[in-house]
C-alpha cells in the first residue's frame, strides 16, 4: 500500500510540472503607438506553488521509505493539506470572476492597456487532477499506518500479548497461542491461578 502511494505522489509531481508548463492566462494589450501584444502566463507563472509543491511531494514519496509510525500519519496529514491547496489552486481559475487586474499584473502591463484576457482551463484541470491523486496518496499512508500497527502486535511479547487479549475480552477462553506462550514460560496453560503471575 505504501509502494502505491509512493508512485501516486510521484504521479502527482509529474501532474505538477507539467501544469506548470501549460498556459492558464492570456493577455492581450494595446498602448495605442505600436502593435497589439499578447502575453501567455505559464502555470508557473499563474501560480508559483505549483513547482515547489511538485517537489514537496516527490520528497514526501522518498521519505516514505524511511517514515514508520506517527511520522507516516504526520506525512499523511501534510500530503492531505497540499491536495487542498492544490484544489483550491485549480478551482480558483475558474472560481474568479476577472482574472484581468491579476493577470496584468503579473504580465507587467499596464491596466490602462489591457485589451482582454483568455483563460485555459488545461492545466487547471491537470492539477486538480494532481489534488485528488495526491488525496488518495494521503488516505493510503493512512491506511498503511493502521496496518503497520497490526503487523507490529504479531512480534509483541507474550506477555504484552495476553496482556491485550485481556482488555479486548477479559472474559475470553485463552488463545492458541497465548497456550504456547504459557508452555514456553514452563506454565500450566489450563490452570487459571497462573493467569495473573
Amino acid at each position: 500500500m505504501i509502494r502505491i502511494a509512493q508512485l501516486l505522489l510521484v504521479i502527482a509531481a509529474g501532474a505538477l510540472w507539467a501544469a506548470s508548463r501549460l498556459t492558464w492566462v492570456e493577455v492581450s494589450s494595446f498602448n495605442g503607438l505600436g502593435q497589439p501584444k499578447t502575453v501567455t502566463l505559464s502555470g508557473g507563472g499563474w501560480s508559483t506553488l505549483l513547482v515547489p509543491l511538485a517537489a514537496v511531494l516527490l520528497a514526501a514519496a522518498v521519505a516514505a521509505f524511511v517514515a514508520k509510525t506517527w511520522r507516516l500519519r504526520l506525512m499523511a496529514v501534510v500530503i492531505a493539506a497540499i491536495s487542498a491547496v492544490l484544489a483550491y489552486l485549480a478551482i480558483s481559475l475558474w472560481a474568479i470572476r476577472d482574472v484581468a487586474v491579476r493577470a496584468a499584473h503579473l504580465a507587467d502591463v499596464p491596466v490602462a492597456d489591457l485589451v482582454g484576457t483568455q483563460r485555459h482551463y488545461g492545466g487547471a484541470v491537470v492539477t486538480l487532477f494532481a489534488a485528488v491523486v495526491t488525496l488518495v496518496a494521503a488516505v493510503l499512508f493512512l491506511r498503511s499506518r493502521a496496518n503497520i500497527g497490526s503487523e507490529s502486535d504479531k512480534y509483541s511479547a507474550p506477555a504484552r500479548r495476553r496482556e491485550a487479549a485481556r482488555r479486548q475480552d477479559p472474559g475470553s477462553a485463552t488463545s492458541e497461542r497465548m497456550m504456547w506462550d504459557a508452555l514456553d514460560e514452563g506454565r500450566d496453560p489450563t490452570d487459571a491461578d497462573n493467569e495473573g503471575r
